[in-house]
């Protein structure tokens, strides 16, 4: 409200008035959020448009959302979770060419009975939804073995996720480098002959190579990196941003979701 001419609102107007085909940024995520909601606008439907991200798992990638733009989804407002699950597939089918994505709710077990409200009522909903591949409950240390291509949750538990995959990440790096600086000239031979293949390993585990989050159901493309990013990240993005684009994803999602059944559009 206060900053009319900063580089964020600038680039949403551009966006909203056709100018840009997408906008992406490394600032403030609460003014990345509500300019996203507020100057590009949700497609008409949309209950809340979710930041999605892209996490690495021993089968490739899988698709996180919602990671950080909704961190006050309640039980009565299921259907918002749902629309979590039905944009992230068409992301992944899409973006990735994943035929038939799977999606899976975070969950603290595998039981149908275990959860909270809010999970509880959107699993019984994403049953409901005929074309939408749904597997069920998925615990946190099943996320990073891949068995399902979008990993649905609130934005609460989803930038929690998030962010503590990024850090296990970080911190398996820099210990295995320290280990094998503490172990002597045999280690240091050893660590510089499979250095090559491990980094190649490691650099799965480095959010840098996934590029940005798009927010998912809005009028056109907003994306956010990391405010501690730097110049691999924000390519990595711009490559994103542009395909995103070329396939025509948000009037794909648009067109895609059937809103004849959705609860009334929030304000």
């Amino acid at each position: 409200r206060r900053k009319k001419d900063s580089g964020i609102v600038k680039g949403m107007k551009a966006v909203k008035e056709g100018e840009a085909e997408a906008f992406l940024s490394a600032g403030s995520t609460g003014a990345i959020l509500a300019g996203g909601q507020l100057i590009v606008g949700r497609e008409k439907g949309v209950l809340r448009p979710p930041l999605a991200a892209l996490m690495p798992t021993r089968q490739g990638v899988t698709l996180l959302t919602d990671c950080g733009a909704n961190v006050d989804a309640h039980p009565d407002r299921k259907s918002v979770v749902v629309q979590f699950a039905k944009m992230g597939a068409i992301y992944m089918k899409e973006m990735l060419g994943v035929p038939s994505p799977t999606v899976g709710l975070v969950n603290i077990g595998a039981e149908e009975e275990k959860g909270n409200a809010l999970v509880k009522a959107a699993m019984e909903k994403c049953k409901e939804e005929k074309d939408l591949n749904f597997i069920g409950s998925v615990e946190a240390r099943d996320i990073v073995e891949g068995n399902c291509s979008v990993v649905v949750a609130d934005a609460f538990v989803g930038n929690v996720v998030l962010k503590m995959y990024e850090g296990v990440g970080k911190m398996l790096l820099s210990e295995i480098k320290a280990g094998i600086k503490e172990g002597g000239p045999l280690s240091l031979v050893g660590g510089a002959l499979i250095s090559s293949a491990l980094r190649k390993r490691m650099t799965k585990f480095d959010a840098k190579s996934y590029g940005g989050a798009p927010i998912l159901g809005l009028k056109g493309l907003v994306v956010k990196v990391h405010g501690n990013t730097d110049g691999v990240e924000i390519t990595t993005a711009i490559r994103q941003a542009k395909e995103f684009a070329e396939k025509g994803l948000t009037k794909k999602i648009a067109e895609a979701l059937d809103f004849s059944e959705q609860e009334e559009e929030t304000k």
